[in-house]
């Protein structure tokens, strides 16, 4: 029999006290006491019977009995003034009042090794769990860190349960957890980069996305441009838009958005933090949370990820996510509200919208409410075939092709045009060649995935632009320019909807 509360564990047979599944050094005595006041737990355990069962009849002072009961607590993260766990009931003993799993115990680390896909020369940390008929790829939140998402007993059991839905991969976002940390911050286009060198370095052909969070803007980013990569989405506790607009009122204003950084950043709270963002949690829960995330980034880091963030809208791309798409929010979320989701699934086509009931922001705070319907989505997922069309940046050009990085294909008319999966590499590729006499528009367009001749309403909007830039020049939609905020790439307007470089 193991006993498991919080994040500690006591297994008798192996006489061991754990936490997180890392073993926790205590004098035999010490862990003698514990395991007989947890075992006795439904009644008051006196001090003359912790000298009778532990000390075997020898003669023993009261004092010394106190003094284990003091390391005991201090092993548990206890204490004689909040008596949390061991609770002392003065003239008759002691009882230990903790909520005790039998047999559940905390999960040991894993052993599954983490590997590294190499992406732009860097090196992403993922880890590969769990086994099924499909691939989920799981896109964290915020920070992740793939051997510490494990020390906690509950977000382990999250993710066990979604490892048996399918083969289960996450990754650490470049920058944080076990992957590289390039000394600036990357955009959600080279994010989507850096998940599919993970998919093809563990052999995914094809997945389930599943975004939950900050996670969620880029998985359904890649769903559009990348339709053939994914099977399905699924989006929790997420968001199309960071920042508050008039058509988009739910969001945080930038000046709340600022005072999050800085208490993050500066306070270095995120104890406080996982409080605000799920008030069920425990005090264990909050512990690990601010472990992992000290762990997973720096302050700056965080203070550059959050302004990234903050800049994030993917709310054009939403109308050309075609796969089948489950959208779950909880109704009381403070993090991002129900109406955020309810935006998701509106705007993606065919899109299920459900509401769980609760506040708790993070998945593995009751996951089971949002892995049963997870599970039932997954289940009536027939056989599916990607669809003809996906998002790119569309990049026309008028006057002498430059010597760009993709090859150039033409319109039905016979206009020169150059396809990327983001604006952002798009723009990225022009500002280092040069662009001689050329005239270049650029806009986001669904396009035949597999076609020779490029055309469609976004490709015709990329070649208008493209005429009505200076040589030497490029004009960029509204729909890039809100795709590119989160890049550090700048637009100013140029006219009436079209932006250029200042």
């Amino acid at each position: 029999m193991t006993w498991a509360f919080e994040d500690l564990e006591i297994d008798p047979d192996a006489v061991e006290l754990r936490r997180a599944g890392v073993r926790v050094p205590v004098e035999p005595q010490v862990f003698e006491v514990l395991a007989y006041l947890v075992a006795h737990r439904d009644r008051v355990v006196s001090k003359e019977e912790l000298m009778d069962q532990v000390w075997g009849g020898r003669f023993v002072s009261e004092s010394a009995v106190t003094s284990r009961i003091k390391q005991g607590r201090q092993a548990i993260g206890d204490n004689g003034q909040a008596q949390r766990l061991i609770r002392t009931v003065h003239g008759k003993g002691y009882r230990f009042v903790g909520t005790v799993r039998d047999g559940a115990a905390s999960p040991a680390p894993r052993h599954e090794p983490v590997g590294y896909a190499e992406s732009d020369g860097l090196q992403i940390a993922y880890q590969v769990t769990g086994g099924g008929p499909r691939d989920i790829v799981l896109v964290a939140g915020f920070v992740s860190h793939l051997e510490l998402d494990w020390a906690d007993p509950r977000h382990a059991a999250f993710l066990d349960r979604l490892g048996g839905l399918g083969r289960l991969i996450r990754f650490d976002k470049r920058g944080t957890g076990l992957s590289d940390r390039p000394r600036d911050v990357p955009d959600l286009e080279t994010r989507m980069h850096d998940l599919l060198a993970v998919m093809d370095a563990s052999g995914s052909g094809r997945a389930v996305l599943f975004g939950y969070s900050e996670g969620g803007p880029m998985a359904a980013l890649l769903a559009a441009m990348y339709p053939e990569r994914v099977e399905a989405l699924v989006l929790y506790g997420s968001y199309a838009k960071r920042e508050r607009s008039d058509d988009y009122p739910w969001a945080p204003t930038r000046e709340e958005r600022q005072r999050y950084v800085e208490r993050l950043a500066v306070e270095w709270s995120w104890e406080a933090d996982m409080r605000v963002m799920a008030p069920s949690a425990d005090d264990a829960m909050a512990r690990w949370w601010g472990q992992r995330a000290r762990a997973a980034a720096t302050p700056s880091t965080v203070r550059a990820l959050i302004a990234m963030n903050t800049l994030v809208d993917v709310r054009d791309a939403l109308p050309s996510v075609r796969v089948p798409t489950l959208v779950l929010h909880r109704r009381g979320d403070r993090d991002s509200r129900p109406e955020e989701g309810r935006y998701l699934a509106e705007h993606i086509p065919g899109a299920r919208f459900v509401e769980l009931p609760g506040a708790d922001h993070f998945v593995a705070i009751d996951s089971h409410q949002i892995l049963d319907p997870i599970a039932a989505f997954l289940t009536s997922l027939g056989p599916t075939r990607p669809p003809d069309l996906a998002l790119r940046a569309v990049l026309a050009i008028r006057g002498t092709v430059p010597p760009l990085a993709v090859p150039v294909t033409r319109t039905p008319a016979g206009v020169p045009v150059a396809i990327y999966d983001g604006p952002a590499t798009a723009i990225r590729d022009m500002l280092t060649k040069p662009l001689g006499d050329a005239r270049l528009g650029l806009h986001i367009a669904e396009i035949a995935r597999d076609g020779a001749v490029v055309s469609g309403p976004g490709v015709d909007e990329a070649v208008r632009l493209a005429s009505l830039a200076a040589p030497g020049h490029f004009l960029a939609s509204v729909t890039v320019r809100d795709l590119v905020a989160a890049s550090g790439i700048a637009l100013v307007a140029a006219g009436d909807g079209v932006f250029s470089r200042p």
